[in-house]
């Protein structure tokens, strides 16, 4: 995260309350935080590592913005989905009394979203620097009315919400591992990585299915999963997978791991996640995976699991089951 932030309330004319509670729209924990007073500032963060790391440092985190709360000043860390960082903005014109801040890289719409906020109120003051974008002004709620969000929305009968993982369409690479695995894959299953729940809704078509875990780091996302979702085998986790603890080892793992946290690829993100799905199973348990077909899962899977092979894809996606893990030494 840059020192945009620091650099304005230093000298680019930025003056934040000196009382009053300040609420912190989805930062980082790679975010400078260093000029907010630690003992009034509420961060949100509904990503599980994020708001892991946060509260670790010592900062006040919560998931959510508390209900009736209200703030004399509020900070928007803008996230990649323009949809979601409109509905930020509104949420934090509304609970404040005083100034809104904005913060972002302008590959994820910074400027865009300044010239936007211009058209519905004075901003009175912006710094562009480090590639990105900080603008602030007064909180007016009636100005962003049309960007609060709505209170679900949908697709192929699920519910979904901005920002999160295929919110607008049924992902693809999903449809075609739902489309691939087997009709029954043991007792005890997990998905990692759930978002909204349309994996774990395949799975739960299963009568001989006992428990599931659905496991997901984005609170918004689980949200939503816990409304699709209503069959009481379904445990719900907000927690970041890789290092999910199951209270039984599992029959089989399925998953459509992330490869990115920002724009830019992560495949050691995957990969991560094959390598906790091996310590959750059980010695004769399974992992059936989807993925990008670029991306480089198959020598981890050698390395935890006797036995991996691609049992169907395309052009763009392959899916891949692996059996057997590997005890590897710490």
């Amino acid at each position: 995260m840059t020192v945009r932030l620091a650099l304005a309330v230093g000298e680019g004319g930025l003056t934040l309350p000196e009382t009053g509670p300040l609420a912190v729209f989805h930062p980082r924990a790679s975010a400078d935080l260093s000029v907010l007073p630690r003992d009034r500032a509420l961060l949100i963060q509904p990503f599980r590592p994020d708001y892991d790391a946060l509260a670790a440092a010592g900062w006040a985190v919560d998931s959510q913005l508390p209900q009736d709360m209200r703030c004399a000043a509020a900070l928007v860390f803008l996230p990649r989905a323009k949809r979601q960082a409109q509905a930020l903005i509104a949420r934090a014109a509304a609970c404040c009394d005083g100034l809104v801040v904005v913060d972002g890289a302008k590959t994820d719409g910074a400027d865009s979203l300044w010239r936007e906020v211009r058209k519905r109120v004075p901003v009175l003051g912006s710094l562009s620097k480090a590639h990105g974008r900080l603008f602030w002004f007064q909180a007016d709620e009636g100005a962003f009315a049309d960007w609060v969000e709505p209170a679900a929305q949908g697709v192929e009968g699920f519910v979904t919400a901005p920002g999160v993982f295929s919110a607008d369409g049924v992902d693809p690479a999903s449809r075609l591992l739902v489309e691939s695995l087997p009709p029954h894959l043991g007792a005890h299953l997990a998905d990692l990585g759930a978002g909204w729940g349309y994996l774990s809704t395949h799975l739960l078509r299963d009568d001989r299915l006992k428990t599931l875990e659905v496991v997901e780091a984005d609170r918004i996302a689980l949200n939503c999963a816990e409304r699709n979702i209503t069959d009481p085998r379904a445990r719900f986790h907000w927690a970041d997978a890789t290092g999910f603890k199951p209270d039984q080892p599992l029959d089989a793992v399925v998953m459509n791991p992330p490869f990115h946290t920002d724009r830019n690829a992560d495949p050691g993100l995957g990969q991560a996640f094959i390598l906790a799905a091996a310590r959750m199973l059980a010695p004769r348990g399974q992992l059936w995976l989807v993925a990008n077909r670029h991306l480089p899962y198959e020598t981890t899977l050698a390395q935890v699991f006797a036995e991996h092979q691609e049992v169907a894809g395309d052009s763009r996606f392959k899916i891949l089951h692996a059996v057997r893990p590997v005890r590897l030494r710490a």
